[in-house]
């Protein structure tokens, strides 16, 4: 039988650090909150009126006690905001290699997920222990937010964006999705499961569930099929810019301005060419795919232009 907790279970390696940072927040709230009470109630007592002619006596102040009660509680709340920043970046920025991409699309009301390796699944997720997951996070209609509990992970899926997050999955088990944003009717209903298997069975599951074509070789489809290779050219120059080791790499604009061809960059320049013009090319070549091309396959085409631009690049096998 199963030991009754509050809290769920710590299925990842960053799991202790915010359960221990959310315990300094409790210490620091219920010790403030006795401390003001206790306060009031001692010196509700202490200085009560004790007659119907009693003055007090004036009061000019204390530098020492003001600065103490000014500064005490600004250090602690000082703690409170380095820790949480030391914790958003070391949960939000993903390790630049070695991790298994996967990605996540919201829908009204479930999760689709795609593997490196072409295996899809709806509101399950299976992982391995040991190894760096990166979840890619998009959404195709409202706003929703992936949380892991187990994981003490969770982020909003904002539509016409992605948004990144990675876990380490430190503990065998099956473990709760919630969606955290209320999302329309059937919210409630928008769960699913994580599974964290060992990397032996991991595997196995993996051989089991291929469909014998990787998102890559998906995305290498979805890029024949509408014509993309008739103007990106991989080998020579064309009517729009190469996308041979473009991924990752600083892009001009014709504004002067420079941006990294990240996955944010390349799904604004599908659904919306114009957006941003390479320096060197002309607007109004390449036709706007918005409304035509979902968001499994723009993760596909992303996978495929990654693989592009070499190992460093490539989305784990």
């Amino acid at each position: 039988m199963d030991t009754f907790s509050i809290f769920p279970p710590r299925a990842s390696a960053g799991a202790g650090e915010v359960d221990a940072l959310y315990a300094y927040l409790l210490v620091v709230g219920i010790g403030m909150t006795l401390l003001i009470f206790a306060c009031v109630f001692i010196f509700a007592i202490k200085y009560r009126r004790k007659g119907p002619d009693e003055r007090p006596k004036a009061i000019h102040g204390s530098i020492p006690l003001e600065i103490a009660w000014s500064v005490i509680p600004f250090l602690l709340m000082l703690v409170m905001f380095g820790w949480g920043t030391k914790l958003y970046f070391q949960n939000y920025v993903p390790p630049p290699r070695d991790t298994i991409d996967i990605y996540v699309t919201g829908k009204q009301w479930m999760w689709k997920i795609q593997h490196p390796g072409g295996q899809r699944e709806i509101n399950e997720l299976h992982v391995p222990t040991g190894r760096a997951v990166k979840l890619t996070l998009a959404s195709e209609d409202v706003i929703h937010s992936f949380y892991i509990p187990a994981f003490r992970l969770k982020h909003d899926v904002v539509p016409g964006s992605y948004q990144t997050f990675w876990f380490e999955p430190t503990k065998p088990g099956r473990y709760h999705i919630f969606c955290a944003e209320y999302c329309g009717t059937n919210h409630s209903r928008m769960i699913g499961w994580v599974t964290v298997m060992d990397p032996t069975g991991y595997e196995a599951w993996l051989g089991a569930e291929s469909t014998g074509e990787s998102m890559v070789e998906h995305g290498e489809r979805v890029f024949e099929q509408y014509g993309c290779a008739t103007c990106h050219m991989l080998d020579q120059q064309g009517r729009s810019p190469s996308l041979r080791n473009v991924f990752g790499k600083p892009v001009q604009l014709d504004d002067g301005r420079t941006v990294v061809a990240d996955e944010t960059y390349i799904r604004e320049s599908i659904l919306n060419p114009n957006a941003k013009i390479v320096k060197g090319y002309h607007r109004n070549v390449m036709p706007v795919f918005q409304g035509q091309i979902g968001e499994e396959s723009l993760s596909q085409l992303i996978v495929y232009l990654k693989s592009l631009s070499g190992p460093a690049n490539e989305v784990s096998k």
